[in-house]
This record gives C-alpha cells, structure tokens and sequence, in this order.
C-alpha cells in the first residue's frame, strides 16, 4: 500500500494536533451540523440551538432523490453513520440536476466520505481523490468525479457504496462559496500554510509558509487553488483539510459558542450554499447536533484515502490509480466500526 505521504503522488493525512478548546459552562448543547460547515463543524449554544437548526433547514435546499434503487443498496448493519459531501465551484442552472438522477455536465470538484462510529466519539472525514479511476455502475471504468455527470446523486452514492459497500446515510453538495461568507462571519479564519504559493485568483497575492489570517475572499481563493502547485489537486486536498481544521478550531473555540449573533451570521452564511437530501432535516441536525455535544477539535480526523499513484488511462486521460489493499482495510474497518483503529495504525490521526 503506497501511504499518503510517502511520495508527491498521494496526499498527506492530517496535518496536526489541534490543542483542546477552552471548556464551556456546564449545561451548553454544541449542534456539530454537519452539513452546515462542509459537513464538519457549525457549532450552535444552547437555546439557540432548534431555532438556528430551523435557519439552516430554510436556508438549504433538499435533494428529493439522493439515493440509487434500494436492490442495488448495501443494508444498514450498524448505527455508526456515513455522510457523503461533495463540494464544486459552481452553483449554476445544472445543480437541480445534478442533484437528482438526470445527466449533468457538472463533476464533483471535491469528495469527503464523513464516518462518525456507533458511540458518537469521534468524527472521521475521508477525502478522495476526484481523478480516482474507478468502475461507475453501468458505464464501465473512469473518474470516480464523473459518476455525478453521468446520473447525478444517486450514481455518485452507489458509486461510493460498491467501492466500500457501506451505505450512505445522508448527502450534502456544498458551493465553494460558502466558505467565503462562513469566513468572514468568523472574523477571519487563521490558516497555517505549509506550501508557499502565488495565487492565480488573486492577482500579485503571494503566501509565505506559516500562519496567516484569512479573510473571506482568501480563504476561497485558497481552497480552490490547484494551478500553483506542483502537485495540482494532492496540494488543493491538503489545503482544504487545512482550512477545514482551522474552520472547526474557530468554531468551537469559547469565544465563539458564547457569541449568538457570530453563530447566526456563520448558519446564515453557509446554509445557501448548501444542497441536502431531504431526510437532513433540521429535526435530524439537531438530533445529531445533541449525539455530538462532546466533541472537540482533538476528535475530529481528517484523511485522504490512499492511493496507488498516477498513471494515464487507456484513452490518455491522467488518472490516480487505486490502491485496492487500502480500500479493502478501510471498508472492513468501517463494517466493524473500528476506523479509528485503522487511522491510528496508519498514523493519520492528528497528522503524525
């Protein structure tokens, strides 16, 4: 198995320890709504928590058919739950497409595969990588970010669901965008930058390696960067792991959580660009905002699925091969609810 940061050609797991927020008074609900912050952290206080699940269940719009055909579906086994997030750069006339069954000419810029175990304990997010060449449910071999042009949600979920035949409980489509509002709505976002690069949205901006604060407009610009890099999208999926740490330390941070009017102004911002299935409702994110009241920065993992390198398709298309031996671990691991045993045997955990 080629790990992710042995070479230039797979990507690096989590960056690093994040230190343990201050406490919060005794009796604060956290709502962690998923689907709210790339459906990794918005963080809500207390009594305010159903009236803003109630914003972010107004502002999203709902996919009415996320999910292939039941026959073609792995059973539920477990309570531990998946979430697949993709993430794209446009939020144009195809998405209602793209959101339901039909072909579109939309592709899925960004893949997160969201594992929260049984116990509510610890939340792991998988990246993979967009190029991934893969078997598509009734079109044969190509990029696994194809699957949402061919035949919209429900391909991308079956796809996912015959690579690691584990059921996708919800689905989330997240516009780069929102990473702008949800920024700002922070009050800048604190990124550490471990690759210096020119960016190619923001002309004559350079980045220095190290610490820097991020407004809106930066902080999208910097998720979305590819052509800067070396190693294109391997560098774009570390920064947007990068960021996303960086997002959840803001968000759970005391400071925040005790400021109501910052945590309307972040689910205001997000919630419109944001696309759920219909059944993540804000019934359901505040029921899994109450699971997840415990969780700190420290249990949140972020990863990359490793892969087999690069390498060209028969029709000379630059591909990212798959690792077979990784994808048997990982789907074995989340069947037995032990993914958290993996990621710390393969020292992804905290970014060691």
């Amino acid at each position: 198995m080629t790990h992710p940061f042995d070479s230039p050609d797979d990507v690096r797991g989590a960056e690093s320890r994040e230190r343990r927020p201050k406490k919060t008074r005794r009796g604060r609900k956290v709502l962690v709504a998923v689907a709210v912050v790339v459906a990794l952290v918005a963080v809500v206080a207390g009594g305010y928590l159903f009236n803003l699940a109630r914003t972010f269940d107004s502002g999203t719009s709902k996919i009415d058919q996320a999910f292939p055909e039941e026959s073609t579906r792995p059973k539920k086994t477990d309570t531990a739950m998946n979430i697949l997030v993709m993430g794209s750069d446009s939020r144009g006339a195809t998405e209602s497409d793209a959101a339901g069954g039909t072909p579109t000419n939309q592709r899925a810029d960004t893949l997160m595969l969201m594992h929260i175990p049984a116990d509510r304990k610890n939340i792991y997010t998988m990246s993979i990588m967009r190029d991934l060449w893969v078997d598509i449910p009734g079109h044969g071999e190509a990029k696994i970010n194809s699957a949402l042009a061919l035949g919209g949600t429900p391909l991308m979920v079956q796809t996912i669901e015959s690579i690691f035949q584990q059921r996708i409980d919800h689905v989330a489509m997240i516009d780069f965008e929102g990473f702008k509002g949800l920024t700002d709505a922070l009050g800048g976002v604190s990124v550490n930058i471990k690759v210096p690069f020119t960016s190619t949205a923001l002309p004559g901006q350079s980045f220095a390696p190290g610490q820097h604060t991020f407004n809106g407009t930066q902080a999208l610009a910097f998720v979305r960067e590819r052509h800067a890099y070396a190693d294109g999208d391997y560098q774009r999926v570390r920064n947007q792991q990068e960021f996303l740490r960086a997002i959840i330390k803001k968000s759970i941070a005391g400071q925040t959580l005790s400021n109501p009017i910052t945590i309307n102004n972040m689910v205001g911002a997000v919630s419109p660009f944001v696309t759920v299935d219909k059944s993540l409702d804000s019934g359901a994110v505040a029921g899994l905002g109450l699971e997840l009241k415990d969780i700190r920065a420290q249990n949140t993992v972020m990863f990359t699925l490793p892969t087999g390198g690069i390498g060209s398709s028969s029709d000379g298309q630059s591909i990212v091969l798959t690792d077979p031996n990784a994808i048997h671990a990982i789907s074995a691991a989340m069947a037995s609810d032990s993914l958290g045993q993996y990621v710390a045997a393969n020292k992804f955990e905290n970014g060691n």
